[in-house]
């Protein structure tokens, strides 16, 4: 992960958020969570700051979109209990994957706040395809 993508990862969640109407806040992180780019749009929610950072922390630390949370987090499911300040356990998390094969590996995490569910999850996809297509 390098800035410069970081920042084009940011960028294309933000014109995918303006398509779906929403002022959203947008992070970036690398393999081990640490924030690289962070944008928030005019008007976006004042907790974005913290969502956002959360959601993509939470996707690289479980190695997992956070949208699959909500039902793992419930009594009862497998991750029943998770609880924590850096864990955000609903969707606009995505994880970024290098590598092939049986050697892939999470290498960052996009984490998107503002919107509904939705709108987050689509907004992190849009960055996720950025890193996709590098």
């Amino acid at each position: 992960m390098n800035l410069e993508l970081a920042l084009r990862m940011t960028e294309a969640a933000i014109r995918q958020a303006s398509r779906e109407g929403a002022a959203i806040s947008v992070a970036v992180v690398d393999e081990g969570g640490n924030l690289v780019s962070f944008q928030r749009m005019e008007g976006a929610e004042i907790s974005g700051p913290v969502l956002a950072p959360g959601k993509a922390y939470t996707s690289v630390a479980l190695r997992r979109p956070t949208s699959e949370l909500p039902a793992l987090t419930a009594r009862g499911g497998e991750l029943s209990g998770l609880a924590g300040e850096r864990f955000v356990c609903f969707g606009g998390g995505v994880p970024l994957w290098s590598g092939h094969g049986g050697r892939e590996r999470v290498v960052g995490g996009v984490g998107v706040s503002g919107g509904t569910v939705r709108q987050d999850v689509a907004c992190a996809e849009a960055a996720a395809s950025v890193w996709g297509a590098r």
